[in-house]
Order: structure tokens, then sequence, then C-alpha cells
């Protein structure tokens, strides 16, 4: 499974984790059936769901005139997934994450959701 691939799985079970109860490790396992999961989508997955908080308070300074509450959930899986990966992923460079995520947001998102995407991304700076 190539990158590309295992962040759109991490966004769908990701997205799942919003709506349902349920463990990071049941979610990968239902979400994959009896596909054999991934290094990176699993660390996307942990990576994201632990350090969510942050994240959203990364996303949250970078927000005009609209608050993390009114973000759609696909958008905000997103923008979680490229914020995680600039912070944490080293290996992965930032206009990579932030072209990944705005892939991702116009194929599960709507006509306005890359640019809305690639607009909060371009603003972020991490140190």
């Amino acid at each position: 499974m190539n990158r590309r691939t295992a962040r759109e799985k991490a966004m769908q079970i990701l997205f799942q984790l919003n709506m349902n109860d349920t463990s990071i490790e049941d979610a990968i396992h239902l979400f994959l059936e009896d596909k054999e999961s991934n290094l990176f989508l699993e660390t996307i997955v942990q990576g994201v769901s632990a350090n969510k908080q942050s994240i959203d308070d990364v996303i949250e300074e970078h927000l005009e005139n609209w608050t993390i509450d009114r973000i759609a959930i696909v958008e905000k899986t997103i923008l979680r997934i490229a914020i995680y990966e600039m912070m944490h992923k080293e290996d992965v460079p930032v206009s990579v994450s932030i072209n990944e995520a705005v892939e991702l947001a116009k194929k599960f998102g709507d006509d306005k959701s890359g640019p809305f995407v690639n607009g909060v991304l371009s603003k972020v700076q991490i140190k």
C-alpha cells in the first residue's frame, strides 16, 4: 500500500472513529477486514488520535471567520492528518502533506473543500 492509499484509508478510519465509540485497533481491523495493515496508516491513525487536542489547537489558530466546530468532519479529519504529518513526520515534506490533503479534500469533500484545506494549511508554520 502506498502512502496516498494509506492516507485515504486513515482518513476513512479516523472519520469512523469520530462517528462511533470504538477502539483504534478495532476500527482499523473492521475497516481493513482481512487486508494487511500498513505501518504508515497505523502511525497516522494512532498519532492523530493521540494528539487530537494539540492538532485542533493549531487548526483553530489558523482559521479566519470560522470555528473548529463549524468545520465538516471530512475537512477536519483531513486537516488533522496533514497537521499531524507536519508536526511529527519529518520524512514527509510539508509541501507533500499539504498537496496530499488537498487531493483528499477534492476526493472526499465538495467543490470548496480543496481550497479551504489549502487555505488553512498554507498558513500553518510548524517549528
